[in-house]
């Protein structure tokens, strides 16, 4: 690949998107690959003007409004698509926290397959591979929850809210083809299934020493290790 690899990690608060993209971070160092490790969020520069639009669309739900936040993300994403993404080192793998699939959890009123059609209308970068976490709602709920920053979320307020994102978000990973990261069980276990698909698609013999540098972050994560949020 004479590109950089880009790999999205999306899905609904609480799933452990962050946690898992360290880990998997760690994993590709320990293998002497280069990472590049970026936040939608943080790479957007109209995020402040955007938000503001969500807010209003909380407490104003339309079509045409939420239509028009749908547009500002991906306006934005084809900026960043042209100014950070192109950047990249053609050797490197990019790992970003939240990509267009996420809007297929968060937006309520314009169908996803619209929302897709019009990121890709922008020129909005695919991803070479789309992750999608998710848990049972009740138990992303609750990690977010015991977050020190809580639930963090300017749409879903309510347990039922957050059941019916995450039920949108499988049936878009289902649709579309994505795969599924179910992170209910260790860590290690989500890592290797990301990093398995991650060589899969770069088609690398053997994970033998992807294997043994799971064990050596495992071994880390028990002395004791801090995961800074993207957020």
């Amino acid at each position: 690949m004479n590109r950089p690899l880009f790999v999205s990690l999306d899905g609904p608060k609480g799933a452990g998107k962050t946690t898992l993209l360290e880990a998997v971070t760690k994993v590709l160092r320990a293998d002497n690959k280069k990472v590049i490790r970026l936040c939608e969020k943080k790479s957007d520069p109209y995020r402040g003007e955007t938000m503001a639009l969500v807010n209003k669309l909380v407490r104003n739900p339309t079509r045409d409004l939420e239509l028009e936040v749908c547009e500002r993300f991906a306006d934005s994403r084809t900026w960043i698509s042209r100014h950070v993404l192109a950047k990249q080192p053609p050797d490197s793998i990019i790992l970003i926290d939240r990509w267009y699939p996420s809007d297929a959890a968060f937006r309520r009123i314009i169908p996803f397959a619209e929302i897709l059609q019009l990121n890709i209308d922008r020129n909005v970068r695919v991803p070479d591979l789309h992750v999608g976490v998710v848990t049972a709602p009740d138990i992303s709920w609750a990690r977010a929850a015991a977050r020190r920053r809580g639930l963090s979320s300017t749409v879903i307020h309510k347990l039922e809210e957050h059941v019916a994102c995450t039920k949108a978000f499988e049936r878009a990973i289902a649709d579309h083809g994505w795969v599924l990261c179910r992170n209910e069980g260790t860590i290690e276990d989500a890592t290797m299934q990301v990093i398995s698909e991650i060589y899969r698609v770069l088609r690398c013999p053997g994970l033998d020493a992807v294997e043994i540098a799971v064990d050596i972050d495992r071994q880390q994560d028990q002395r004791g290790t801090s995961v800074r949020p993207c957020e």
